[in-house]
């Protein structure tokens, strides 16, 4: 069977009412109006249905498991869905991947990493203990090592390891050195500091407005406009002061220092949200502190804030327009799909990102010529060492950097490393031969490459770090930086044959998929499948009318598909292929024999220019009336956090054969009430009994699209809570009804302060306002307040019609 993946958030509707076979205190459902009728699909739920059908481009496993980590829509009509991948219960690191979507739930393209499907034992050769010893090794002067993490590795068929951040200082720097140990050899697979260097010295922009908090006498430097921005020193705390008036404008006062950080981040801030669509530097509309008065010619980006020393002759503050927004480059880099920590060859894109941001800040502030004005040399105001700029874009090679590509950058210091893309993003945005008084570019083909101008290479830049992926290489930045052109300026071939060009004239060779023609993106249609459902037996067919509609443009050819059969079922379509606007006819044949059950059919339309999907709810089995059934005998799609945001630590949902766990009453049941599994809020039993309760907040598991039809229909379930007297009314078990955009509590039992022993009871709920509607069903539970030991499960599930 399919695999679910993702549950967009939605704002809750009315809810149904509840029968209770055994009423219980605490349970309770609201009579409210019937839901509305389903939505259309969001561009998010529209991509986790592409992901279920698990197209070849994802090379999944049958141990694979997939978790939707994010959605962004941003304001040109593109949605980035982010994923990350689950092997065998382990997170896969670089198995993570991005799914591009059009504002109506088009799937324009797919941004994945992973090379192969992954088979690899899961059982290590070596402890944790033994882990933790190696990673310590890795920086010169470890303060804490965090307990290591087993996870894979998407390294070929896939590579045991353990993830273990070691923090404290290397070499005299502050580090955060998160390293993976081969659990199998006990060598160290790969290795990358949180912390990313940089460099530069420039306190003065001129008279500037900065954003503060406070009124009277008492001011504060923190921005009000822009959370999360703030500037003071090295403890942390903003400067402070009875007026507001910063600073002297001396190169040695840390105030001074602040007022030049605040207005550079500021600057970068509007520039994110003016130019490139972006909200604030984490996206999510907030931002990190700055801190000035570093005893060290430097300045870094630590992972939570950044920090700003001095000149080395001590008469400056490392804090220009291009070193600041270079740091907080680092902070985008890192809140992007994809992270920061990976291969020493990431590394050197990371640097070149915060040269990048630091080259957009300048150009948006376009500062006179007697302060800091515009230009794509690194650092040039700072006067560091007595040897000017510490990089050139348009001619690396000046400080001794590469301008062209080689085998031999990915393995670079990644300073160095940075030229190479630092470069690319000159000739995107300037050319080769600038008319702006910028300088020429030589290439390394020995063309001429027209320029986009700096604000549409910056749009595709940023449109390509929001399809960056754990692994990220340069081949991986030049397929990003070609879709991203494409599906930015649909109906133009300028940007697209301009990111191309640049690309060739650094010698980065050309990425596997990566598209060859401009082509055109703002063609589109829908797709609808008439009936959605079919109940048969084995041996029969079922069809269904598959109808294309051109929505936007021109219309184009589809080609169908279908993923999710029962095993040894095939489907087939009359015609294969058409042109949008006409409609085909879709045949399931099931054979005999096939397992009883409830299918999710997944038809994908592959269109010419996007693709679309629908789910066809499948139903075996020699009772008509049953929409839904299941046991957990088998893995139907049932998807554990699919939002993304639960913050149980432990205890979290999962499928499986259930330990008993007991203190002084009995907790988790050992028992099912069918077979021998069941969803359970953590089924081992460890050796005390709330090892593996529900720990730090909300659990959820959602389950496969369902496919409801006409008629009177019944949801029944079984299920228990148990908790311990330490529970509280604010801990919950809810069961969830998800259709389109809307999301209804249908049942609900709440805790106590008292004893609640784990018994099997069973719930029905009236589904009928759904019917005709294609749901699913979420199950939470959660320690909500104060500590408690909380433990629930849920076992056959089922939805019949009469």
């Amino acid at each position: 069977m399919k695999r679910s993946v993702a549950f967009a958030l939605v704002a809750s509707a009315s809810s149904l009412a509840v029968a209770l076979s055994a009423p219980s205190a605490g349970a309770v459902g609201l009579t409210a109006q019937a839901p509305p009728a389903a939505s259309p699909d969001t561009p998010a739920q529209a991509a986790d249905r592409l992901v279920e059908s698990e197209p070849a481009i994802l090379r999944a496993s049958p141990k694979d498991r997939f978790l939707r980590h994010s959605a962004l829509a941003t304001k040109d009509g593109l949605n980035y869905v982010a994923y990350e991948r689950t092997y065998a219960g382990l997170p896969v690191y670089g198995g993570d991947f991005v799914v591009v979507t059009n504002a109506t739930g088009g799937v324009l393209s797919t941004s994945v990493a992973q090379t192969e499907p992954l088979s690899v034992s899961t059982t290590p050769k070596i402890d944790a203990a033994k882990a933790a010893e190696i990673a310590r090794t890795q920086i010169s002067d470890p303060a804490e090592v965090a307990a290591p993490k087993l996870s894979v590795m998407a390294q070929g068929r896939g590579r045991l390891a353990y993830e273990v951040l070691v923090t404290g200082a290397d070499r005299g720097r502050e580090s955060k050195m998160r390293v993976f140990v081969d659990a199998v050899t006990g060598e160290v697979a790969e290795k990358s500091d949180v912390v990313r260097d940089g460099s530069g010295a420039s306190y003065y922009n001129g008279p500037v407005t900065i954003g503060t908090s406070g009124s009277g006498t008492s001011y504060s430097m923190t921005d009000p406009a822009r959370p999360g921005i703030r500037c003071g020193g090295q403890g942390g705390t903003a400067y402070t002061g009875t007026d507001d008036s910063w600073g002297n404008g001396s190169g040695t006062d840390l105030e001074t220092a602040c007022v030049d950080a605040m207005y550079a981040v500021s600057q970068e801030w509007d520039m994110l949200k003016s130019w490139l669509g972006r909200n604030g530097i984490d996206g999510n509309g907030s931002g990190f502190p700055a801190r000035v008065g570093l005893s060290d010619v430097n300045a870094y980006w630590n992972g939570s804030y950044t920090n700003f020393g001095r000149s080395q002759d001590g008469q400056r503050q490392a804090t220009p327009i291009d070193v600041v927004a270079h740091e907080f480059g680092h902070a985008i880099f890192q809140t992007t799909p994809g992270g920061s920590s990976g291969s020493n060859e990431k590394g050197g894109l990371n640097e070149s990102t915060g040269d990048v941001f630091g080259a957009l800040t300048e150009f948006y502030a376009n500062e006179p010529s007697q302060y800091d004005p515009p230009d794509l040399s690194v650092g040039e105001e700072v006067n560091l060492v007595g040897d000017g700029p510490i990089r050139y874009m348009h001619k690396p090679s000046l400080l001794g950097d590469p301008d062209c590509y080689s085998s031999s950058v990915p393995n670079m210091e990644v300073h160095a490393a940075a030229g190479v893309q630092n470069h690319w993003f000159y000739l995107l945005s300037m050319g080769t031969n600038p008319t702006n008084g910028q300088p020429v570019s030589p290439t390394c083909n020995n063309t001429t490459v027209t320029g986009v101008g700096i604000q549409k290479a910056g749009q595709i830049f940023m449109g390509a770090l929001n399809r960056k992926t754990t692994t990220w290489t340069h081949q991986l930045v030049r397929k990003a930086t070609l879709e991203a052109a494409i599906q930015l300026f649909p109906g133009s071939c300028t940007e697209f044959n301009a990111t191309k060009a640049a690309w060739n004239a650094v010698s980065v060779p050309a990425a596997s998929g990566e598209p060859t023609s401009c082509g055109s993106t703002s063609n589109d249609f829908s797709m609808t499948l008439n009936p959605a459902s079919a109940s048969v037996q084995a041996g029969q067919q079922a069809t269904s009318t598959v109808g294309t509609q051109t929505t936007s443009g021109s219309a184009q050819s589809v080609t169908f598909s279908a993923s999710g059969l029962p095993s040894g079922a095939t489907a087939s379509f009359s015609p294969a292929s058409v042109t949008s606007g006409a409609s085909s006819t879709m045949t399931i044949s099931v054979p005999a024999g096939t397992a009883a059950g409830t299918y999710n059919v997944i038809v994908t339309g592959d269109g010419a220019s996007v693709d679309h999907t629908a789910t066809f709810n499948l139903t075996v089995g020699t009772t008509g009336n049953v929409v839904f059934n299941d046991t957990f005998e088998t893995d139907l799609g049932w998807t554990v956090n699919a939002s993304g945001t639960d913050t149980a630590t432990t205890g979290k949902w999962e499928r499986g054969d259930p330990a008993a766990t007991s203190s002084g009453v009995t907790l988790q049941l050992g028992t099912t009430v069918s077979g021998s599994n069941d969803l359970v809020t953590g089924r081992l039993a460890g050796i005390a009994a709330g090892d593996y309760d529900v720990d730090g907040g909300l659990t959820s598991v959602r389950s496969p699209e369902i496919a409801l039809p006409s008629g009177t229909l019944t949801l029944t379930f079984s299920w228990y809570l148990a908790h311990l007297n330490n529970a509280t009314s604010s801990d919950y078990f809810r069961v969830r009804v998800v259709s389109g955009s809307s999301n209804t509590v249908v049942f609900q039992q709440l805790g106590a302060a008292s004893d609640r022993a784990g018994a099997w009871q069973t719930a029905t709920v009236n589904l009928s306002s759904y019917a005709g509607q294609t749901v699913r069903l979420l199950v939470e539970t959660a320690d909500a307040s104060t500590a408690s030991l909380i433990e629930a499960g849920v076992d056959d599930v089922k939805i019949t019609k009469s």
